[in-house]
Order: structure tokens, then C-alpha cells, then sequence
């Protein structure tokens, strides 16, 4: 996966590297081994503290120089002080860079990186990490371990929340995007920050969809699925990348070498820093992959690493180990001569202070403008899964809407999970969205229905889910049902029932959440289902029995403001689900783009033949299919037209299709461009997402969507890891969805 090691070097960059080794020259070993470590602050701890830390040891260590980043100190006055102690008391004044975990907002909250990846809308995706660095920048942070880009196949990983979803293709251009927004074009600018590519790599495929699990990873899907984003990305410019907790083949990420240096470093030419998550140095050891933590810190040196997070092995060993002869001092000034450079490129050698600016503070974190685009972001994420009855939109003249489920008078659920610094309770509740919507004549009621959680646990400790069963609310929710024009009912999940270090083995509805619903189901027939939850959710019979479906995922600040501009009509749903939704957890991992089998899925044969490759207890496609998504209008393809159905290597043809909305409302529609190599060195999968266009269509009017094709778009990493396209025949594949494609053949020779 080679690329352009050794860009054209401008004038800046040049002076950069002279100042770096200038001072990289003055430094003593440990001052340099100092900029390799990282402290958390107790400010807000996101990961278990190592027993026995002192605080104010900590402090007296940033004065020696031996601290190159803190994460989790935020705020001005707080970033200010720490940086103080390293510019005013450390013999050299080398600044301080301050890392925190910005995943989709700073306190205006934006909707989890899931459900924006559902907008498909790369514009809106960068302005929304844009804000999220002005917010972040303002409030003195320099650095977000964000965004995470690892693909996302298995529901039952609690992080499957925080990346781009199932798909590569999608997940690359939601990475670049989110890396341009929060880096902008200058990152010494006092509006950006730096970013960081996660979890670097294979971390969405741990075994079981368990947090922090081994990972079972071939090389065509590491090659071919995992690593474009993070290439990407570094093609992007990415500040910092995060390694992983998992292991790729047999060797903890912290530990490999050849992902590390070979890969990322010298193959890509990536000209940042390597960070390790929190204490995956340390963790080696569990691993049984080292004796101790010395033998980890020497391990991950070598591999590449370049700044410790937590693990102190850095630290504790690794002069030592520089000493006795083990590792050549040039390993730590490569690492520091890296994590000196952003810290030019930031602009704090120039001012230290220049991101403690209290005017900023006050006037640019969870203002209107912000919070306007985090609606405008919930509108475009919203999915709309079913309106089999054309229940949707709603009028706004009905009489009484009843407003059942405690997720739906829920304040703080929105906000989702890895918050940074949302006021707790702050976003708009669905209720209070539907309250501020209609008009004071129509008679709005609420009922909790059900309870899940006892309430918000900190974050190394789960839910409470044992009052879930609680069916004490469900006689007024069905009165209320039955005496109300339609019932608005909310399900899913609360914030933290998803995330990091949440994998569950059940992905259905928990506690008696199914049970109400089947209940009101039967005094009114008008019910329409919002589901705001941080995962898809397999509940097979909600989804068959239900003729009206909204997914809605946790939106963020404008939660409910932006679900009932959807419900009653004022937006027109354009949402595409970026990760396949399955039957039941049986089914999980499931995703669009699998490979075939000697005995595929073939929908003709009898089925009293067992010897193909299903299941007999269940239906083997998803619920609903990567890409899906309705709208209240509908979108006709036709006229599929191939510019050439033959193509050379050094050749460009074109592919273009008709949409026409022959709906009676206008609507945006994602175009949706798939290949099949029909035959090839390795087995590649039935169809992949290869572009995506948005369009607007007033009714009854059409446009023809055209999509270039190169050999770059029927490329594929084979067995000698090289990018290359082979001669053969594809099908060519356009729709609104990954299941319903209009198809033709070329054949590249």
C-alpha cells in the first residue's frame, strides 16, 4: 500500500525541521524520554488510574521536563496552569500539548458518529468536527483522539457507535472528512486542533464483538477493508495516529512492527506521531506477550510507538534500557523529533498560551450558531426505515398525541455516550421537541411506560438495567393510548447501554420495553415507533409488525427539535442506514459486502435441499440492508447507460442512471454506485460501494447522475499486497440501496 513517501518540502516545513533539531540537540535523554510520556489529569479520568499516582508528583514531573501531554485537562484556566508549571519551570520551556476525547462535539453534542455517517453528507460531517475544534480550541484543548475509523461489522461491540459503520468505501471519505474539520487547512490556527486515527488497526473485528477481545483478521480483509481509511487519512495529513488494544496475528498492535513502522511509517510515509491507547504498553504483559513492563516498553519502541499513554513504561525503563545498549538512542529522537514537530505546527512555541483565550471561551462553546448545525446534522442523520401506511408525516392539526416511553422525556440520553463537556440533561427531549412543534390546541400527553436504567453510572461502572422489567407504568400508558388520535412511542437504548466497554450479547429491546409495545399496539393502531439508541437494535418483530419506524439514533444537543421537524413534515427524511440492521444477534456479524461461498445464498432453490449456505431457524439477510433509508416521497431509476461496456487499463469510462422524484414532495436522495468483479486472483464480495452522489428533486423533476470509472475503482489488494486491477468482467451496479440495483457489464481488458 505504498505511497508518496517524500512530498515536495516547502520553506515552513524546512524551518520546522531545523528549529525541531536544534532543540532536539540541547535535550538530555531523559528530557526527551519526558516528551514521550503522557499523564492523565484527574480533571476527568476516561480509563482506571494506575494505583499509587500523586497528583502533585505529576506536577513536579511536568516542571523536570519530563511530560510531553496531558489529556484530560480542559478549560481554559486549567490548561493555562498546567502549562504554566512546563514553559515557566522546566529548564528547556517546552510546551505542554493537551489531548481529550472530542468524538462528536465539546459541548455542543452532535449526533454519534454512527448516526451522522447515515447522512452520507461529507460537507456536513466536516463542519460538524470543524465546530467541534472551535469548541474544543476555545476551551484549551489542542489535540482530539478522534475520529475513530475502524469498520464496524458486529452490533454487539459497544463501539461500534463511534466509526463510520460497516462499509470501506464510506468509512474512508467520513474519515478524511472528519480529519479536514477538526485540522482544517492550518493547523496553527487558533480554531483547529489536532487529529488522531483510531484505533490503528483491526480493533471493529475483536472476536464476539467483545471490547478489548483477540482479533481473528485475514490478510485481503486487513489489506482491503481495515487499513484505506487510515491510508487515507495520512494521505489527508492526519496529526497523530492511536494504535489498538487488539492484536493482528499474534502480536499486540503496541508490539507490531510491521503495522507500525513498515506500514504506517515507511510505506505510507507518515510524518505524525504514533499514541497508544490508554496503558496498551502495560497490557503487553497480559497479552503474555512480554515478561513485564519493561520488556513492553522495549518491545513498543522498537515497533514504533512514539508517545506512551499511561502505561509509565516510557518513563520507568526506557533510559535504561537506551543505556545498556538495547535500543539505539536514535528510536527515541525519531519519536520525539515527531511529537516536537506538531507542537511547531500547532504553534505553541511561538505562544504557549494562545489557546487560553477566555473571550473565546465564553462566546464560541455551546452557542446558537453551534447548536443550529447540530439540529441541521440530527435532521440529516434521521432514517427512515418504514411508513408502510403513509402514517408519516403527521399533521400538526391532530386533537390528542399521546408521547409514551421514558426515552422520549429524556434529556440527557441524546447527548450519547463519550460527551466531552455536555452539560448533563441539556438536549431538547423528543417530548419536548413534539411540545414545541404543534400549536397549543392540540393536546399533547406523555407517559413513561417502562423504566430502564436506575440512573447515569460513572464511567468505569455499567447500568443499572434491574428495574427494567418494571411494568408499574404500563396501565396509564395504555389508557393514555387508547384515548389518544396517535401514540408517539420511544424505544431503544440510553446512553450509556452503548459505547466503550459496552458489548452486549442481546441487541434487542431491553427489559419491557417489546411488551408495552405490543400492548398499546392493540387499543390504536396509529403508533409510530422512534428508536433513539446508540446501536442497531434486532427486535424482529417490532420491525415486521409495525407499519411506521424512525430511526433515530442519539442526535445530540437538538435532539427533539430535529425528530419532530421529521415527524410532522417540516424535513423530509434523507438518512441512509450506514450499517446493516440484523434480524437477530445469530446473524451478527452481518454486512452487505460479504464474499460469496461454493454454495451461496440462492433464493430459487427448493427449500426441502439443506446443503446451501442459510440458516433453518431464520431468514440469513438483515433486517435492513447497508444503504437503506426512505423518504416521504419516492425515487424512480431508470435508463442505466454504460459510455463503453469495454475499458483498457489507461482508459476512463462513465456510468450515469435517471432519478426522477414521482413523489409529491421534494426530497434529497443518496445515488448509490456498487461494482462485482465477477472473477478474480482473490474472492472479492458480491457488491461494494464504490460512490455515492446527493441530490435534491422537486416533484416529478429528474436528473441523470453520472459516476466515472478507472482501474483505481476496480482496484483490489490481492496476494502481494499491491493495489492493481485485474482484466475480467463486472457487473456495474446503481440504486438507493444496496439491495435494489439497476445492473449492467463491462469488461476492462
Amino acid at each position: 500500500m505504498a505511497v508518496k513517501a517524500n512530498p515536495e518540502k516547502t520553506e515552513e516545513h524546512i524551518d520546522i525541521a531545523s528549529a525541531v533539531n536544534d532543540l532536539l540537540s540541547k535535550m538530555t535523554l531523559e528530557e526527551k524520554i519526558g516528551q514521550m510520556n503522557q499523564y492523565s489529569s484527574t480533571w476527568d479520568i476516561t480509563g482506571p488510574m494506575p494505583e499509587g499516582v500523586d497528583e502533585q508528583e505529576r506536577y513536579q514531573k511536568i516542571t523536570e521536563g519530563k511530560v510531553g501531554s496531558m489529556l484530560n485537562v480542559v478549560g481554559v484556566d486549567a490548561t493555562r496552569k498546567a502549562q504554566r508549571l512546563a514553559i515557566e519551570h522546566s529548564r528547556l520551556g517546552i510546551p505542554l500539548i493537551f489531548g481529550y476525547d472530542v468524538i462528536h462535539g465539546y459541548k455542543t453534542m452532535f449526533p454519534i458518529p454512527l448516526a451522522e455517517s447515515c447522512s452520507w453528507d461529507l460537507e456536513l460531517i466536516e463542519k460538524s468536527a470543524r465546530i467541534a475544534a472551535t469548541e474544543s480550541a476555545a476551551s484549551g484543548v489542542h489535540w482530539t483522539f478522534a475520529p475513530m475509523m475502524d469498520i464496524g461489522r458486529d452490533a454487539r461491540w459497544g463501539r461500534v457507535i463511534e466509526g463510520g459503520g460497516e462499509d470501506t468505501h464510506l468509512g474512508t471519505k467520513i474519515a478524511v472528512a472528519r480529519v479536514k474539520g477538526f485540522q482544517g487547512n492550518d493547523l496553527s490556527r487558533k480554531d483547529t486542533i489536532a487529529a488522531t486515527a483510531k484505533h490503528f488497526a483491526g480493533y471493529g473485528f475483536i472476536v464476539g464483538g467483545r471490547d478489548y477481545n483477540t482479533t481473528e483478521l485475514n490478510t485481503n480483509t486487513l489489506y482491503n477493508h481495515v487499513l484505506p481509511p487510515f491510508k487515507a487519512s495520512v494521505e489527508a495529513g492526519v496529526a497523530t495516529v492511536m494504535n489498538s488494544f487488539n492484536d493482528i496475528d499474534g502480536i499486540p498492535v503496541t508490539g507490531n512492527t510491521h503495522l507500525q513502522r513498515r506500514i504506517l511509517k515507511e510505506d505510507w510515509g507518515f510524518e505524525g506521531f504514533i499514541i497508544t491507547d490508554w496503558n496498551t504498553i502495560g497490557e503487553m504483559k497480559k497479552h503474555q506477550y512480554a515478561k513485564d513492563l519493561r520488556e513492553a516498553s522495549k518491545r513498543a519502541i522498537l515497533a514504533g510507538a512514539d508517545m506512551d499513554m499511561e502505561s509509565q513504561g516510557f518513563e520507568f525503563f526506557l533510559k535504561e534500557i537506551v543505556e545498556s545498549g538495547e535500543v539505539d538512542e536514535s528510536f527515541v529522537d525519531e519519536a520525539v523529533r515527531r511529537i516536537l514537530t506538531l507542537k511547531f505546527k500547532l504553534g505553541l512555541f511561538d505562544d504557549p498560551y494562545k489557546y487560553c483565550d477566555e473571550h473565546l471561551e465564553k462566546t464560541k462553546v455551546f452557542c446558537k450558531e453551534h447548536r443550529d448545525a447540530s439540529k441541521e446534522a440530527a435532521l440529516k442523520s434521521i432514517v427512515l426505515l418504514k411508513n408502510e401506511k403513509n402514517q408519516l408525516p403527521l399533521s400538526k392539526e391532530a386533537k390528542s398525541i399521546a408521547v409514551i416511553g421514558s426515552l422520549a422525556d429524556d434529556k440527557d440520553t441524546p447527548i450519547g455516550t463519550w460527551r466531552a463537556q455536555a452539560i448533563p440533561f441539556s438536549a431538547v427531549s423528543l417530548l419536548e421537541g413534539i411540545q414545541n412543534k404543534v400549536s397549543d390546541d392540540v393536546e399533547v400527553r406523555f407517559s413513561k411506560g417502562y423504566t430502564l436504567s436506575t440512573g447515569i453510572p460513572e464511567f468505569t461502572q455499567t447500568l443499572d438495567l434491574s428495574n427494567a422489567d418494571d411494568r408499574s407504568g404500563f396501565d396509564d400508558a395504555i389508557e393514555l393510548a387508547a384515548a389518544s388520535d396517535m401514540v408517539i412511542l420511544a424505544l431503544g437504548e440510553e446512553c450509556f447501554q452503548s459505547g466503550e466497554g459496552r458489548s452486549q450479547t442481546e441487541i434487542g429491546l431491553k427489559g419491557s420495553q417489546l411488551d408495552l409495545l405490543k400492548e398499546i399496539n392493540k387499543v390504536n393502531k396509529n403508533v409510530i415507533v422512534v428508536l433513539i439508541n446508540g446501536r442497531p437494535i434486532a427486535e424482529p418483530w417490532l420491525y415486521e409488525n409495525m407499519s411506521t419506524i424512525l430511526e433515530c439514533w442519539q442526535l445530540g444537543s437538538e435532539s427533539g427539535n430535529a425528530i419532530a421537524d421529521v415527524l410532522f413534515g417540516d424535513f423530509n427524511p434523507s438518512g441512509k442506514l450506514a450499517i446493516s440492521i440484523p434480524r437477530n444477534v445469530g446473524q451478527v456479524p452481518i454486512y452487505y459486502n460479504r464474499n460469496n461461498t461454493g454454495r451461496p445464498i440462492n433464493d430459487d432453490i427448493d427449500p426441502l435441499y439443506v446443503f446451501w449456505s442459510h440458516y433453518i431457524d431464520s431468514e440469513k439477510t438483515p433486517q435492513y440492508s447497508f444503504g437503506h433509508g426512505l423518504s416521504y416521497t419516492t425515487f424512480e431509476y431508470s435508463n442505466l447507460e454504460l459510455s463503453s461496456q469495454t475499458m483498457k487499463m489507461d482508459e476512463r469510462i462513465f456510468v450515469s442512471v435517471e432519478v426522477k422524484n414521482i413523489g409529491n414532495m421534494k426530497g434529497t436522495e443518496t445515488v448509490q454506485f456498487y461494482i462485482n468483479d465477477l472473477y478474480s486472483s482473490t474472492i472479492r464480495p458480491i457488491k461494494e460501494l464504490k460512490g455515492f452522489t446527493k441530490i435534491e428533486l422537486e416533484p416529478g423533476k429528474s436528473n441523470r447522475v453520472v459516476f466515472e470509472i478507472t482501474w483505481e475503482t476496480l482496484a483490489f489488494y490481492g496476494p502481494d499486497r499491491t493495489l492493481a486491477a485485474e482484466p475480467g468482467e463486472f457487473e456495474i451496479m446503481i440504486g438507493g440501496n444496496s439491495e435494489e440495483l439497476l445492473t449492467q457489464k463491462i469488461e476492462l481488458i
